[in-house]
């Protein structure tokens, strides 16, 4: 066995600091630090005036080539890596937010929806779970709580029709989270219209359910 050093264990370098601090500013100032843990990549902590980065699974030290790899990744979008920005944590970072914004509001759970429906809370439990078997329902899960978005539902708390050839295709391979962001806010292969909102209209009915196709297409495609 090698008596020589493992570089990939061993810990940043003095001449890793100025890296380390160069790396955790920018993030900070694109306003991304927070969205590191979330996206499973390593993440940093300032202690005095040195900056620490550490891997995710182990909470080890990055070694000098880890962190150089961490700084390529991050810059790896565009031709000028000087002025590349992370566009995963930027779309993370969006994600969450639309995310909080879902969660303050538009959404029912079981007994909202039985009251709505004008039915007991166990009977509108078993709907909703055999709705979503059907892929007839967008139910998303959230902190052990099941919750039922509510712009999918009309005034008696039943799909509205025009949205079930829509749900189908979404439900088939995009995230419960990302098929419920994608059908409240503005879409770009709709133009900049929010698809729910759109399907309203007959004549933009089709464009939706094609967007729909499309978007579970690329999730599939991610997916394998």
């Amino acid at each position: 066995m090698s008596d020589s050093p493992d570089h990939r264990c061993s810990p940043p370098t003095p001449a890793d600091s100025e890296l380390a601090e160069q790396l955790a500013a920018w993030l900070e100032q694109l306003g991304l630090a927070d969205q590191l843990a979330a996206a499973g990549l390593p993440t940093y902590e300032r202690v005095g005036d040195a900056v620490r980065w550490t891997e995710p699974a182990t909470g080890e030290p990055l070694s000098a080539e880890r962190l150089a790899e961490l700084d390529r990744l991050l810059r790896s979008q565009g031709e000028d890596p000087a002025h590349a920005v992370p566009v995963a944590l930027v779309r993370l970072r969006r994600e969450t937010r639309v995310r909080q914004e879902l969660l303050d509001g538009g959404w029912l759970d079981y007994a909202g929806v039985a009251r709505l429906r004008g039915v007991s809370t166990n009977a509108a439990r078993f709907a909703v779970h055999k709705a979503a078997e059907r892929r007839t329902l967008l139910v998303v899960g959230h902190e052990g709580a099941v919750l039922v978005p509510s712009f999918q539902l009309d005034e008696d708390g039943e799909v509205r029709t025009e949205l079930l050839t829509v749900l189908e295709p979404l439900l088939v391979s995009v995230d419960p989270w990302r098929a419920w962001i994608w059908l409240t806010t503005p879409a770009a292969l709709l133009g900049g219209a929010v698809p729910h909102e759109a399907a309203r209209q007959p004549e933009e009915l089709t464009l939706v359910q094609r967007a729909a196709v499309a978007l579970a297409e690329r999730s599939r495609s991610a997916q394998g």
